[in-house]
């Protein structure tokens, strides 16, 4: 892990309708860093992470991502960042090879020849090699979610925000996504997850729990709790208001 700051949030702010969805959120991650960002539905995780995206615009506060601002450079910003949403966004109707040729494209991952290479590299990375010709709306819910991921990281990013990456699918495929976490990191890549999964939050280095808008913990992972029931009594006491 560097000691170099990947993402920092001073007083990041927003608020629709009046209504303060995210309020004043202070984070920084250093790079190389497994970021767990947690709390209920509704909570304001997927606003940050649009926020830090530069897709929506904060009402107040600023942020940072590799030193970029993302409200003044949020065009640069979103050339180097990757992003897996919530809700499978790829094309159905497509095959696995087909989804991941667009995003190169759209991408402009140099030649023809530069764009194959990248997509074959990512799909032995994600282990999907074998689901190249098939359609998306045949893959099981796990390999939707590989691919997902190889496109997001299409472009070679230094950060990619996960919005749920794992939701929906099997024990074992959880286990295999996060196995790829792990080895990515050690490349210098930067992950800010969204989970509601107890084990994956344990394997974060750090994290940060959002409720209502407001961040009630944030810390090393291993300073907040020392086991599973642990870091669950440390959630439902901070859904109940209580500061940590």
């Amino acid at each position: 892990m560097s000691n170099e700051i990947a993402i920092k949030t001073t007083d990041l702010t927003k608020e629709f309708s009046a209504k303060r969805v995210v309020n004043n959120l202070n984070i920084e991650i250093s790079k190389g860093e497994i970021f767990g960002f947690l709390g209920p539905n509704g909570s304001g995780k997927s606003t940050t992470i649009k926020m830090l995206c530069g897709l929506i615009v904060p009402t107040s506060g600023t942020a940072t991502i590799n030193g970029r601002s993302v409200i003044n450079e949020s065009e640069q910003i979103r050339k180097e960042i990757g992003y897996m949403s919530q809700k499978f966004s790829l094309y159905d109707d497509l095959t696995c090879w087909q989804n991941l040729k667009f995003y190169s494209q759209i991408y402009n991952v140099g030649s023809e020849n530069e764009q194959n290479n990248r997509i074959y590299e990512l799909m032995n990375l994600t282990n999907i090699t074998a689901e190249k010709d098939k359609q998306v709306a045949k893959l099981s819910g796990g390999y939707k979610q590989r691919l997902a991921f190889a496109c997001s990281m299409v472009h070679k990013p230094k950060v990619i925000f996960l919005d749920e990456p794992t939701a929906g699918i099997d024990p074992v495929a959880r286990k295999e996504m996060w196995g790829l976490f792990f080895n990515l990191i050690k490349d210098g890549l930067t992950l800010f997850v969204t989970t509601h999964y107890m084990d994956e939050a344990e394997r974060c280095s750090k994290l940060g729990y959002i409720y209502d808008g407001n961040l009630v913990a944030y810390g090393l992972t291993s300073k907040l709790a020392s086991s599973r029931e642990a870091l669950e009594d440390l959630f439902v006491k901070v859904s109940k208001g209580q500061h940590v």
